[in-house]
């Protein structure tokens, strides 16, 4: 049995402005949004009672899954990437740099832009839960 990779999953305490985030930082594009509820969804991801609020976002060809979970578990984020079970998703960009420059003041980064010993030029940042995105040329 083969399988694809069919999305990349991130959890959020709050979807709306998790969706505002990949909508106007990366340009995607919502593709679907709905719940789930119910007994068997919630046997289905072992979470009593749970309600999920999902919105899948196209990030070209890289469908970007968003849930919002109620109840709400406990906080899973990484400190820094070398953390074991750390996640991030990777978005490449025509010019990191030019990218970086237009980014609101509000968003985090890590650091400024870096050309890694590969030639790569990748600058990491936060989205407004705290998990953590790379960026690097396309």
């Amino acid at each position: 049995m083969s399988g694809s990779v069919h999305h990349t999953g991130t959890t959020v305490a709050d979807l709306d402005r998790a969706v505002d985030f990949y909508t106007e930082t990366f340009d995607l594009e919502v593709l679907a949004e709905f719940e789930s509820a119910g007994e068997n969804f919630s046997r289905g991801v072992g979470v009593a009672n749970a309600t999920g609020r999902f919105a899948h976002l196209d990030g070209d060809g890289t469908r970007v899954e968003l849930v919002e979970y109620e109840p709400e578990g406990d906080e899973a984020v990484a400190e820094s990437v070398n953390d074991r079970g750390a996640k991030h998703l990777g978005f490449g960009v025509e010019d990191v740099e030019a990218f970086y420059e237009a980014l609101p003041d509000d968003v985090e980064t890590v650091s400024e832009p870096q050309t890694s010993s590969t030639g790569t030029t990748i600058l990491f940042l936060r989205d407004p839960e705290g998990n953590l995105i790379e960026v690097l040329d396309a």
